[in-house]
């Protein structure tokens, strides 16, 4: 797993347990020594049409759909990977973020299953890019090699 590598370079040591849902995207909880609580992963991929990195993040609901996560579900952060040749980050958004962004499911929000992420690098954004990254990179640490 190409996430893991960045998230021990990052991290030190830690537990982690491979999610049932979002394989194609590495999904993967994970919990820091002597932290409380879990921090949930993926991998955000490059698509080649459109600028940014993609991601998913949802879980199954009793009828076996795809459904948002809630902030109870998310843990203490959403952390999500970014690698690209010799480019590499993490945007880690706290759970209170992604609420106020609508990435959760609220009772005043339906939630986000998937979203782009877009760092520094990426400079070819529209409008709407510009300002989703213009948040996103406050968040956003990058990966010296």
């Amino acid at each position: 797993m190409k996430i893991l590598d960045v998230l021990y370079e990052f991290y030190g040591d830690f537990e982690f347990i491979k999610e049932k849902w979002n394989e194609k995207y590495e999904g993967i909880l994970i919990k820091i020594k002597d932290e409380q609580g879990y921090k949930r992963c993926r991998l955000a991929k490059r698509t080649p049409k459109k600028e940014g990195y993609f991601t998913v993040f949802w879980k199954k609901d009793k009828n076996n759909m795809n459904i948002p996560y809630t902030n109870e579900d998310l843990g203490t952060e959403l952390v999500i990977v970014v690698i690209d040749n010799d480019k590499k980050g993490l945007f880690i958004i706290p759970n209170e973020v992604a609420t106020c962004k609508k990435i959760l499911s609220t009772k005043n929000s339906k939630g986000k299953m998937s979203m782009r992420f877009y760092p520094p690098w990426c400079t070819n954004l529209n409008t709407t890019a510009q300002s989703t990254q213009k948040w996103q990179l406050k968040f956003f640490r990058e990966i010296e090699l």
